[in-house]
């Protein structure tokens, strides 16, 4: 247990008499940054709220930092922050204004608002109405809210939601800064794939309250066996000269060859053969699966 700053053991929870969550064992190991991945409606912010106790688990099926949850419930809570769903800001009140707040509720010194102003970037909006920000710099300011009191443990319900490219970029970059240089761990879900495997180092696939697949990154990409897209002039003699220099070809039209994706190198390698022998690569991309079609793979092979 002393790695994790979160596990569930065989959490179970219903409304009524409807599972939501099934014999889910989540294994969040510090220091990373664990996607918490599946489709709407699959459980996920139901799990927040019970990593949070908003909602209340059974006994002995949640340990936040290895103690349960349910008897050290504010000593947990302290070391943690959490943007579930709309943060709670004011719009009268400028960004600094809402962190000053907040900072008071806790009893925290006041110089720690313009400190996380400057952590989420938002230093030069600052004394602007929270009302007139956009929407990444609202979600921003609500990740600032969450880090007031310092937490360990950073709970993110799809923090990227609704946000423009730019706004995703800047929580995204901010995630992986506050991983890497702040040392948090974070938990943050997503329905979608792509956003996760941009900054996760682990990930956990739920889907209808079970937990589909757990694990590394890497461990992930090994089951979505990545494909391999080369856009060459003549398919047809490079698709004979590639599988003569021993590769095994996937799939084939007039316009591109697809094969197995071993690693970066190894595509590198190819495309220099490939121009050494006269051919010209027009493009070489590795082709990811999407979230639908893992799915159907961690389906298929469980």
């Amino acid at each position: 247990m002393g790695n994790y700053a979160i596990e569930t053991v065989g959490l179970n929870f219903n409304f009524g008499n409807q599972a939501i969550v099934k014999d889910l064992s989540l294994q969040v190991p510090k220091g990373s940054i664990y996607g918490f991945l599946g489709p709407n409606g699959a459980g996920k912010t139901t799990t927040i709220k019970i990593l949070l106790n908003l909602l209340k688990s059974p006994s002995d099926q949640v340990f936040i930092f290895g103690k349960e949850i349910n008897n050290n419930r504010i000593a947990i809570l302290k070391r943690v922050g959490a943007l579930v769903e709309q943060p709670a800001i004011y719009g009268h009140l400028t960004g600094k204004e809402n962190l000053i707040n907040r900072c008071i509720l806790l009893g925290i010194k006041k110089s720690k608002a313009s400190e996380m102003l400057a952590l989420v970037g938002l230093s030069d909006a600052a004394d602007k109405k929270s009302n007139k920000y956009s929407l990444g710099m609202k979600q921003r300011l609500g990740i600032a809210l969450a880090l007031v009191s310092d937490p360990e443990l950073l709970l993110l319900d799809e923090p990227t939601n609704g946000l423009d490219p730019n706004g995703i970029i800047e929580v995204r970059n901010l995630m992986i800064d506050l991983a890497v240089k702040h040392h948090k761990t974070i938990l943050v879900s997503s329905h979608l794939l792509a956003e996760i495997e941009r900054t996760a180092t682990h990930v956990g696939i739920i889907n209808k309250g079970q937990l589909l697949f757990q694990g590394t990154i890497d461990e992930l990409h090994q089951l979505s066996k990545p494909m391999l897209e080369i856009e060459v002039d003549d398919t047809e003699k490079a698709g004979a000269f590639i599988s003569k220099s021993g590769y095994e070809i996937a799939g084939q039209t007039d316009k591109k060859i697809t094969i197995p994706f071993t690693s970066a190198q190894e595509s590198a390698t190819l495309n220099a053969l490939l121009v050494q022998n006269g051919f010209k690569v027009s493009s070489l991309y590795q082709q990811r699966k999407d979230l639908e079609n893992l799915f159907l793979d961690i389906t298929k092979t469980n």
